[in-house]
């Protein structure tokens, strides 16, 4: 399953670890850094969905950020600043931020502001909405809770670990000790197809791979 790719660029480690801890609580991929120079080098190398950027770095500060930025990405970019003044918030937004955090900020409402960025980006606007996610012992779809039996939990479980690829039959049944056989498993499918209600017959996410297996797309 595809996560949030999130660059926290922040250098204050106080600050930088409560925003880090939160954000992989709410199950996103986030790479902290401290400098501007990382920052870049990074975007420049490796794809992310967001980036939060803290305007005071010890290279250079984020104004600069911004603008290296967008020279060549237009990936959303959340600013957050000690500064309240009107005028930094005007100079963020002219040089590419698309949104302006005044600190200490509320993680709560990070995560919000986070969720409206990315809704506004075509490639991950349906990222949140129909999706499954694991954390722990559950499932959940649209941000429901699944109520899985413990077999139909580890057919999922194997299933999102693969996903968007096809899952033969026998490698299921042989990693499952408590199916013994196809028909077996064949029925769990159909059951937890009910519990998301995926139509049988014109799936959406648990497609059959007909004499191969099973695959779930998100």
């Amino acid at each position: 399953m595809q996560k949030v790719k999130i660059l926290l660029i922040e250098d204050d480690e106080l600050a930088s670890e409560l925003i880090y801890n939160f954000l992989l609580e709410c199950d996103f991929d986030v790479t902290p850094l401290f400098t501007a120079t990382d920052g870049i080098a990074h975007i420049r190398n490796k794809p992310v969905d967001i980036v939060i950027l803290d305007l005071n770095l010890p290279d250079f500060n984020g104004f600069e950020v911004l603008k290296n930025i967008r020279h060549y990405s237009t990936v959303p970019i959340i600013v957050t600043s000690a500064y309240s003044e009107t005028k930094s918030k005007l100079f963020a937004f002219k040089y590419g931020a698309n949104d302006y955090m005044v600190k200490p900020i509320d993680l709560e409402e990070l995560e919000a502001r986070i969720w409206v960025q990315l809704s506004k980006t075509t490639q991950i606007e349906t990222l949140k909405k129909e999706l499954f996610r694991k954390k722990e012992e559950t499932i959940y779809f649209n941000d429901t809770a699944l109520d899985l039996t413990s077999i139909e939990f580890e057919i999922l479980s194997i299933l999102l670990e693969n996903a968007n690829k096809v899952v033969r039959r026998e490698d299921l049944v042989s990693r499952l000790s408590s199916i013994s056989s196809n028909r077996s498993l064949d029925n769990h499918i159909k059951n937890i197809r009910k519990k998301i209600g995926d139509n049988g017959n014109k799936p959406k996410y648990i497609k059959t791979e007909y004499g191969v297996g099973y695959s779930l797309k998100v």
